[in-house]
């Protein structure tokens, strides 16, 4: 298994209420991609986060394999996500994919 991990931070000039509202919205089209595409065992998104916090929205996903990964990447629907709700409002993209049973 393959988890994918990214992290943004929204740009400046959002209100705390602006910020809310594009959390959420981001939250249910990018959780909605698992009824959608084949491949992805969990999606999350996480809002909330706290003061000691880098990062404004973490997005923690598990793929079955990194075939189906890199198949989400491309899949249009997860472009039109991407660039209608994720890109416009966000800044400072990290993104960290690494096999699940990993270990040193």
């Amino acid at each position: 298994m393959v988890r994918h991990i990214v992290a943004w931070n929204f740009v400046d000039g959002l209100t705390e209420e602006e910020k809310a509202k594009h959390a959420e919205k981001i939250k249910k089209e990018l959780e909605n991609l698992k009824n959608i595409l084949e491949g992805i065992v969990s999606m999350a998104v996480l809002t909330k986060s706290i003061d000691t916090s880098d990062a404004d929205l973490m997005l923690d996903s598990l793929f079955e394999t990194e075939e189906a990964l890199k198949a989400y990447t491309i899949h249009p629907e997860h472009v039109r996500v991407a660039k209608a709700y994720v890109r416009p409002v966000t800044k400072n993209r990290k993104c960290l994919d690494f096999y699940e049973n990993f270990q040193l």
